[in-house]
């Protein structure tokens, strides 16, 4: 995966309502590893959200929601 640089990076909260365990924020992670764009992404299991720094001209919000949910947790909208 390409780290791209600090200064382009753009953030993404997203509701993750299914989120509930260690298990859970890990499956989520390496999801989102596997995006070119992502510089990082923190899974907070008790607030139930996701945070994402992401290169906008690499990747979209959209594919990013869509990693987490073919992972197998919806996205609140």
């Amino acid at each position: 995966m390409t780290r791209p640089e600090e200064s382009t990076m753009e953030t993404l909260d997203i509701s993750v309502p299914t989120v509930h365990c260690r298990s859970c924020k890990l499956t989520i992670e390496e999801a989102l590893e596997e995006l070119d764009g992502i510089s990082t992404s923190d899974v907070d299991v008790d607030a139930k959200r996701v945070t994402v720094s992401y290169d906008p001209g690499a990747v979209e919000p959209a594919a990013i929601s869509s990693a987490i949910e073919q992972a197998g947790y919806p996205v609140g909208h």
